[in-house]
């Protein structure tokens, strides 16, 4: 039976970034299903102050992800995983943030998944998110500079809420250098105006880890994106070193594709190819 290829996507994105790698899966023959985790997609609050640029207004605007943590995430990802799995093998795919979840599903529930495929995602095994940033190998990631994007206080929102409408041009500068920097001005300013404001708080804690009885079970593949300044190369490896340490006998087949963060999104044809490899 073929597979189904399910993606997971990251921070403030939902599944219309999959759209472009979800055409190139189907003209090689294989079949995707892009998922929008709780809060995102058409279920994403956007507050009409995001529209109109009212800052004050849009610190205090409710967030529809207040209270809406990684179990949520995981909840829905298991109600989607049982169906696809219906059909045959399934492959989750994360990028980025998205490698959270797919960490505490695999964690809770291997039995849904056939292949873990990590794009520069959040793969943790030793550390928290919060511990890997304060770690030698981010040192090249230039997400301090894009600070100014933050919208509210988080701790009095509920939620993370990024101004993605900005007309800072230094701002835009570093979103560009930190997200599609071998892209086009226009593939940005495209690719920026399909997030959306809110992210939830709860990037997992010290439970939210690689266990190696259930996730370390699987089959896993790394797609490395060599000059990703998000989550940089060097971070990347560690997440991948890690892993093969926490499960010798069962460690990474790695790839790597020389872009950007979302590069491979934009231009999803290496991206396609090499998850074709895996059906």
């Amino acid at each position: 039976m073929t597979p189904t290829f399910v993606l997971i996507h990251g921070s403030n994105a939902n599944s219309f970034s999959w759209a472009p790698l979800q055409r190139e899966l189907a003209l090689l023959g294989h079949r995707s299903l892009a998922v929008d985790l709780p809060g995102h997609g058409f279920e994403a609050g956007v507050p009409s102050a995001y529209q109109t640029q009212d800052a004050a207004e849009l610190a205090e605007a409710a967030s529809n992800l207040v209270g809406v943590g990684l179990q949520a995430n995981v909840d829905h990802m298991v109600s989607i995983l049982k169906r696809a799995k219906e059909h045959g093998p399934v492959i989750a795919v994360a990028h980025s943030r998205g490698g959270v979840t797919l960490t505490a599903v695999a964690n809770r529930h291997p039995e849904l998944i056939d292949r873990l495929v990590y794009v520069s995602a959040w793969c943790c095994v030793d550390h928290t998110p919060g511990e890997y940033m304060q770690l030698p190998e981010a040192a090249a990631c230039v997400l301090d500079q894009v600070a100014g994007v933050a919208a509210a206080n988080p701790g009095r929102l509920g939620a993370v809420r990024m101004n993605w409408r900005t007309a800072d041009p230094v701002l835009l500068a570093a979103l560009k250098e930190a997200l599609l920097a071998d892209g086009g001005d226009d593939e940005f300013r495209v690719f920026l105006s399909t997030l959306t404001p809110d992210e939830s708080l709860d990037a997992g804690g010290p439970a939210d880890r690689a266990d190696a009885a259930t996730w370390g079970r699987l089959p896993r593949s790394y797609i490395r994106i060599a000059k990703d300044t998000s989550i940089p190369v060097e971070l990347q490896d560690r997440f991948i070193k890690e892993a093969d340490a926490l499960t010798p006998g069962n460690t990474f087949d790695v790839h790597t594709i020389d872009t950007s963060h979302v590069g491979f999104l934009v231009r999803p044809e290496q991206a396609a190819a090499i998850l074709a490899g895996m059906a």
